[in-house]
C-alpha cells in the first residue's frame, strides 16, 4: 500500500508541478514549440512505419556497438593494470582464455 501510495505521489507532483510551471509564459511558449515537434515527428513516423522501424534498429545497434567498445576499452585497462602490478609483485599474469 504504501508503495502505491509513494508512486501516485510521484505521478500527481508531476502533473500539479508541470501545470504550474505553465503559468509562466515563457514556459507556455517552449511547451507548444516542443508539443508541436512532437506533433510533425509522429505524424511523419506514422505515414512511414519502415522508416520508423529502421530508425529505432540503428539506435539499437549503435548502442550495441558502443557497449561492446565500452567493454573491450574496460578489458584492456584492466590488462594493462593487471600488467603493471605484476611487474612491481614480480609475479607473471594469469593468461585469461577469450
Amino acid at each position: 500500500m504504501g508503495k502505491r501510495k509513494l508512486c501516485l505521489g510521484i505521478v500527481v507532483g508531476s502533473i500539479v508541478g508541470g501545470l504550474l510551471s505553465l503559468l509562466d509564459r515563457e514556459a507556455r511558449s517552449y511547451a507548444k514549440g516542443k508539443w508541436s515537434d512532437v506533433k510533425s515527428g509522429s505524424s511523419y513516423y506514422v505515414k512511414r512505419p519502415s522508416e520508423a522501424v529502421q530508425a529505432v534498429k540503428d539506435v539499437c545497434n549503435q548502442f550495441n556497438e558502443q557497449v561492446t567498445t565500452g567493454a573491450d576499452n574496460a578489458m584492456n585497462a584492466l590488462e594493462q593494470v593487471e600488467h603493471t602490478l605484476s611487474q612491481f609483485t614480480g609475479n607473471e599474469p594469469e593468461k585469461l582464455e577469450k
